[in-house]
């Protein structure tokens, strides 16, 4: 398995490094933001190991960026032991995971191993189709630049059609994952939520991206409509 770490301290990259070669990992170390970003943008890695405070480009802008450019190398996050709000944002940036200073090497090795048996699937921090923008860290909507006023339950019937771009979902599946288990209301009132969306998102721009699949559900077109 090859791993970049990207972490400026000194001693703790170099503890790292002789840590995950002692059982076999070959690594790569990268002492600023900059580099780092470059080293996982061009080279192949099974897993990052990333610091939040980094000279030059910090870690979550480093993870947010490489989401950006379609780059899904799983990422533990390093963070601060109380950094409550750090931990949020390394998650909310693009990271899969996060360990608090100081750590067990054990507990490391053991988090490495899950990220990459987990493999590099997509997992966008922001989700897009075409000019279409949902940010689920911020709960914002924008059309070509421009924010749209969504509900919150708006808001997660359009996140969930964005994860399922491209393909088609049943009200069933709308319901079950927007809605509780329990929800016992009448399964039309998806309808009633793709119709308010498509007011919003799609008509006043022009658009046409959420499809009406007749007998199956609805899809939301990739490139945005």
């Amino acid at each position: 398995m090859r791993v970049l770490v990207v972490e400026d301290e000194g001693a703790l990259a170099a503890g790292l490094r002789a840590g995950l070669e002692a059982v076999g990992y070959a690594v790569d170390v990268a002492d600023n933001g900059t580099d780092g970003l470059w080293m996982a943008t061009e080279f192949p890695y099974d897993v990052i190991v990333l610091d939040i405070m980094l000279p030059g480009v910090n870690g979550f802008l480093l993870c947010r960026t490489l989401r950006e450019r379609e780059v899904w190398t799983p990422v533990l996050m390093l963070t601060a032991k109380n950094g409550e709000w750090d931990q949020v944002e390394a998650l909310d940036t693009g990271a899969d995971d996060y360990l608090t200073k100081p750590f067990s090497y054990a507990v490391l090795l053991a988090r490495l191993r899950a990220l990459v048996r987990r493999g590099g699937a997509e997992r966008p921090a922001v989700l897009e189709a075409g000019d279409l923008v949902l940010d689920p860290a911020t709960r914002r909507v924008w059309r070509g630049g421009t924010e749209i006023g969504v509900t919150a339950r708006e808001r997660s019937v359009l996140e969930f059609l964005l994860r399922n771009r491209d393909r088609v979902v049943s009200k069933r599946q709308i319901l079950d994952h927007v809605w509780d288990y329990d929800f016992e209301g009448d399964p039309n009132i998806v309808e009633v939520y793709v119709g308010r969306l498509r007011n919003k998102v799609d008509r006043p721009f022009g658009r046409a991206s959420i499809d009406t699949v007749r007998g199956a559900g609805y899809r939301l077109a990739g490139d945005g409509g």
